[in-house]
């Protein structure tokens, strides 16, 4: 049964996600030609200057979809073998057995084993994803910092293994997605963002998405408020910050409306083709960051809805800022919404987030996006 938009309603949803505690946030809902547009409250919580829908905003992980999709594009060329080993490409940043041991594929859905470097980088979150003992005093030390993927990935590499490569229940890691960047620049001699700026970004006509040269966000867009579980009260704006930390895993800087673009042109085998986003969609159990054991294809995964629809799609934080896209797997439902304030629920004791009025909003928020 079809539920057409209902701009009140989701009007409505929005305010309420801003009443819980959230400063600004906007989205895009498309059902079929139907287009809906909203958002609500403050761009900048000292001036009032509200948030619009337009605004361009810091998506993270979802830069890895994009990621993803070139790698199968280079697949599709023959340049890149899915099962080949990353020692083949890569031998000296994955070195001996484990550069024989790990391929593409394990690196795009997180099989790898490779261990995860933030914590290594910035040494505040050591406890990582165990936040217990936390500290985000190391985000104001590298705001400015312009790390060397190379010397991440090592970071991860040498890092003892959390997981056989292969091995299921794979762990999420940034690792295999800066490693991934590092082999599209090897087999295509430009750099990940050139290449996927020319190849994803371009071919899918995406006005509005681009990776940033500097640590400001160009153009229209919100401040970005990161309460480290309330250890930084009042959230702090991360808005300018280098995000050479994250690379070619998280740095992409998009519009809800180019979200949805980017999503519909991929599952209709407009990006890639229909055999590689067949690929894409075979998912393998993964331990998110979070704790949470997922479905994770390459770069792809299936995201929890409240009905019997399957939406695909992917999420992404970085210091401030969230965002979540998906789209039904017929094509036809999308909805991307971004948010200015990252980790607004506190701790309990043991390092767990306790619930929060946020969370029940954002619910009903993608409820109401998702089935009307």
């Amino acid at each position: 049964m079809r539920n057409p938009l209902d701009p009140a309603k989701l009007n409505a949803a929005l305010e309420d996600v801003h009443s819980a505690g959230m400063p600004g946030l906007f989205a895009e809902v498309r059902d079929g030609d139907e287009v809906w547009r909203g958002a609500a409250g403050v761009a900048d919580v000292a001036t009032g200057r509200p948030v619009t829908a337009d605004m361009r905003h810091r998506v993270g992980s979802i830069t890895k979809t994009f990621t993803a999709a070139a790698i199968l594009q280079q697949v599709e060329s023959g340049r890149i073998g899915l099962d080949e080993p990353i020692g083949r490409y890569l031998p000296k940043l994955v070195p001996g057995r484990r550069g024989d041991a790990i391929t593409v594929r394990m690196l795009i859905n997180h099989t790898s084993g490779l261990a995860e470097y933030l914590p290594y980088a910035y040494p505040s979150l050591k406890a990582f994803p165990a936040l217990a003992d936390t500290g985000p005093e190391s985000l104001d030390d590298h705001r400015f910092t312009r790390f060397d993927p190379a010397e991440l990935i090592e970071m991860g590499v040498t890092a003892p293994a959390v997981g056989a490569p292969g091995g299921t229940p794979g762990v999420y890691s940034n690792t295999n997605y800066l490693l991934l960047g590092e082999l599209l620049e090897h087999v295509t001699g430009t750099t990940a963002e050139r290449y996927i700026t020319r190849n994803v970004i371009e071919r899918a006509g995406l006005r509005d998405t681009g990776f940033p040269d500097d640590p400001h966000v160009e153009g229209p867009h919100s401040r970005i408020y990161e309460a480290w579980f309330g250890m930084i009260d009042p959230p702090r704006d991360y808005s300018v910050y280098d995000m050479s930390w994250v690379g070619p895993t998280a740095s992409l800087i998009s519009t809800v409306a180019d979200l949805n673009r980017f999503f519909a042109m991929l599952l209709a085998g407009e990006i890639v083709s229909r055999p590689s986003l067949a690929q894409m969609q075979h998912t393998v159990p993964v331990v998110s960051q979070e704790g949470k054991t997922i479905d994770y294809g390459l770069g792809l995964h299936p995201v929890e809805a409240p009905g019997q629809d399957t939406f695909w799609g992917h999420g992404g934080t970085v210091w401030g800022a969230g965002t979540l896209a998906m789209i039904r797997a017929d094509g036809k439902r999308q909805m991307s919404v971004a948010v200015n304030l990252q980790r607004w629920n506190r701790l309990d004791s043991s390092g767990k987030p306790q619930p929060h009025p946020i969370d029940d909003a954002l619910a009903t928020l993608h409820r109401v996006a998702m089935y009307g």
